[in-house]
């Protein structure tokens, strides 16, 4: 499968680049980015070609893997899948509604494969452990906390990101947190409480499907000392928690293109895909609308 990276910015140039070139059933041809010294400086790393035309790019590949931030990925992803690709999407989906469900339909138009990287559902000991729970009756109640320090120290490469400053924690690890809560306890039928915290930290309550409950803590504001990320499940089966990953990034997006590859030869939807991304969209949308005062 030959794909192509949409982006040249740091996620791009320290996960989606190094995972993609490393694929062995996939093979990265180029990329093209805003900026024509980042994009073939990004290129000449790899030994690909520097695209300065994305319906170029396009041309040439079967599937693209978009490392941008959530409205500009949501309209090119619509336009790639439109185009045949395949799409290997970052998460959030888009920043509205409106723009996740016109990926989703650009996506079931086409009739390619789509897969959001949501990382700890490529990371093996998470993944088992979200598979394990999934399968276990008598879920009460759910605790995710999905700390970052972000815009907390000096240095981090994520921190200047417009989009993450304009819609904050909400938006950037709450897909995290959703990814992981949703497959085990159902979906979230209602976000009955959302508050704020510190900085851009929110605090979200959620009813789901399964006759559970979960709370949701986010923060990209957090202390270094205090990052982490922890999710806690109780019921009748007693307590667990998220295990750790020993997984980077990279290794966890090989899987990412790993799946993509799987369902573009089965045809069968991969678990995270435009529509879960979608899914996960809405109920941040009624979340913000919460926090926002609009309902």
């Amino acid at each position: 499968m030959r794909i192509g990276l949409l982006g040249t910015g740091p996620w791009a140039q320290l996960a989606h680049a190094p995972a993609l070139s490393l694929a062995h059933r996939t093979g990265l041809r180029g990329g093209v980015g805003r900026r024509t010294a980042p994009t073939k400086e990004l290129a000449d790393s790899y030994g690909v070609r520097a695209y300065d035309d994305v319906d170029a790019l396009l041309a040439d590949v079967d599937a693209v893997a978009v490392a941008l931030p959530p409205a500009v990925q949501a309209d090119l992803a619509a336009r790639a899948a439109r185009a045949g690709c395949h799409l290997l999407l970052d998460k959030p989906l888009a920043p509205t509604v409106e723009q996740a469900r016109a990926v989703v339909e650009a996506v079931e138009e086409a009739g390619v494969a789509s897969v959001v990287f949501f990382t700890t559902r490529f990371q093996p000991e998470t993944e088992a452990w979200i598979t394990e729970q999934a399968a276990v009756e008598g879920w009460f109640t759910g605790r995710a906390e999905w700390l970052g320090a972000v815009f907390s120290g000096d240095g981090n490469p994520f921190a200047d990101s417009p989009w993450r400053q304009d819609k904050g924690a909400l938006w950037d690890v709450g897909p995290h947190a959703l990814s992981v809560l949703l497959p085990v306890l159902g979906d979230a039928g209602r976000v009955t409480a959302a508050a704020h915290g510190p900085g851009d930290t929110v605090h979200l309550v959620l009813d789901h499907a399964g006759g559970a409950s979960s709370t949701l803590a986010l923060s990209l504001t957090a202390p270094a000392a205090a990052a982490g990320a922890t999710v806690e499940l109780r019921g009748a089966a007693g307590v667990t928690l998220l295990p750790e990953s020993t997984e980077s990034a990279v290794s966890a997006l090989l899987r990412a293109a790993d799946a993509l590859l799987t369902a573009t030869r089965t045809g069968r939807p991969h678990p995270c895909d435009a529509a879960f991304g979608l899914r996960v969209t809405e109920i941040l949308a009624t979340a913000e609308a919460l926090l926002n005062g609009d309902v």
